[in-house]
């Protein structure tokens, strides 16, 4: 063992006298360790601590004070589900991993909140065995079925989205530059201006690569039925909420009223479409979305209200004119439009017969299951949008760089004809063509015959021709003495001017040196 006495030295400072003992080193190292610890029980305390006031909170349905002011039990946690769902997920604007210590209070934060379905159980017979041999029935708990087949589905929707996420770690094809940076450069003109607060996503000049592209086409792939399965749990839920008396008493008598003539008579023709019917509206903006559906639900609940009063009483209290076969077509038809327009816009708001539901709603675990279902599948549209960001950037680069390849191809076409066209006529010319050829010019059968006469001689017959034609007195002489002398003057104008020659004419009349000899 390690003496520092007889050493003279040691790695450990001395208070004293610079001598030390090895049970005072072992109390020097358990310092750390008991730190440690007390520190581990302190944030077990304080987690517990803020897990009662969480839980206590919930209980008073938010109101402190112990008075009526409070929400019900079940709207809380939906509130704390949703609002929890916010602070963690309201920032994630790009497709990355989550920061592990957010990722860490939202498991954490949403393993307390479900830790209340464990005790949402109900009774149902079982036998037991006595000690006789003998079976007895008795009534045992076990958790409620509704329960206990979504929420581990939920979960693992939940571990599929942040593991989505995770697999955009790491990774250099695409980037983001913030959004005032890319409207400088594009002088604040971008296709994305209805979402001006999020970054702008970059791809490199030549695109993505096949991996990356494959990469975000399955996740978004996954994402979609992440999306789907989300979706029918929350829509399964909700109908089986009860419908607020208050939002009933808000409605008109009649469908027709909510709908408007307009829709009313699209949606009773006799060849329906819904591909038309939703094509043909004008669903420009989402609060335009948001009042059709709105419209569509009011109308199937009097619907469907009519018809029940009607099979239970044989008539409606409401009255009607339409017939109960025709109603049942109009809430299926209305129906099938709702499918599709959440299909088509899976992020609008929820409508106001789901809000009432929700407000109105006591039961703790549909208000769980409902709650839950609609922020994974808000964080599941969210990531699809992303994606589609990233998909729809790539894209662009794509056309850009087909339409420079296509104007590549055009130009080096139109340079590939002028090159044979020049060819061919550079191949037609011969080398022994005169410079008039080699020009392009081309000789009157004129010029070609007063070429072969010298200048002096085109000059003295020019200057006959001005004679004659300025002496009317010689030339009746000329006639009277010989009538055939001016035959062939006479063919010509009485005007008519000599021929200039061009300096292609007395390049003709040149001749080599070896025909001049």
């Amino acid at each position: 063992m390690f003496d520092g006495r007889n050493s003279g030295h040691s790695s450990f400072s001395s208070r004293g006298d610079g001598r030390h003992t090895p049970e005072h080193e072992l109390a020097v190292h358990a310092i750390p360790s008991a730190q440690r610890t007390r520190r581990g029980r302190q944030n077990r305390t304080s987690d517990m601590e803020a897990m009662k006031a969480r839980f206590a909170k919930l209980l008073l349905g938010e109101d402190m004070s112990g008075g009526s002011e409070g929400v019900t039990s079940a709207l809380a946690l939906s509130y704390a589900i949703t609002n929890l769902a916010d602070s963690v997920f309201g920032e994630q604007m790009k497709l990355q991993p989550m920061y592990p210590e957010t990722k860490k209070i939202w498991r954490k934060e949403m393993n307390l909140l479900l830790s209340v379905v464990d005790h949402i159980v109900q009774f149902v017979p079982s036998k037991q065995m006595g000690k006789n041999g003998a079976f007895t029935e008795i009534m045992v708990t076990k958790q409620r079925d509704d329960l206990l087949m979504n929420i581990p589905a939920l979960r693992k929707l939940d571990s599929v989205l942040l593991e989505t996420l995770d697999n955009f770690k790491d990774q250099k094809d695409f980037w983001y530059v913030p959004r005032d940076v890319e409207d400088t450069s594009n002088n604040g003109d971008w296709r994305r201006d209805e979402n001006w607060w999020l970054p702008v996503v970059k791809v490199p000049s030549d695109g993505l690569s096949e991996e990356s592209r494959k990469l975000l086409q399955s996740q978004k792939d996954s994402v979609a039925q992440v999306l789907k399965a989300a979706t029918a749990i929350n829509d399964v839920v909700l109908s089986e909420m009860n419908i607020p008396d208050n939002y009933i008493d808000s409605l008109p008598k009649n469908g027709k009223t909510i709908l408007g003539d307009f829709l009313y008579k699209i949606l009773t023709d006799e060849h329906f479409d819904p591909d038309y019917f939703l094509s043909f509206l004008d669903l420009s903006t989402e609060h335009k979305v948001l009042d059709l559906k709105n419209r569509i639900e009011a109308s199937m609940v009097i619907w469907k209200r009519k018809m029940n009063q009607k099979e239970k009483d044989g008539r409606s209290q409401w009255g009607s004119s339409v017939s109960l076969e025709r109603r049942e077509l109009l809430e299926v038809r209305a129906e099938t439009v709702l499918v599709m327009l959440k299909h088509q816009y899976p992020g609008i708001p929820q409508s106001s017969l789901e809000v009432s539901k929700i407000k109105n709603n006591k039961d703790i675990g549909q208000a769980i299951l409902e709650s839950y279902s609609r922020v994974l599948e808000n964080l599941a549209s969210k990531i699809m949008s992303r994606i589609e960001d990233v998909l729809e950037a790539d894209a662009l680069v794509q056309r850009q760089l087909m339409a420079e390849a296509e104007r590549r191809s055009a130009e080096s076409e139109v340079e590939s004809e002028y090159e044979e066209t020049e060819k061919m006529e550079s191949a037609e010319t011969p080398n022994s063509r005169k410079l008039s050829e080699l020009i392009g010019w081309r000789l009157s059968s004129d010029t070609k015959k007063h070429c072969s006469m010298s200048d002096i001689e085109l000059f003295h017959k020019a200057e006959q021709e001005k004679t004659v034609v300025k002496s009317p007195r010689a030339l009746e002489k000329l006639m009277m003495k010989s009538p055939r002398a001016l035959e062939k003057p006479m063919m010509k104008s009485p005007r008519a001017l000599p021929k200039k020659l061009s300096f292609l004419a007395k390049l003709e009349n040149m001749r080599s040196p070896t025909e001049r000899h």
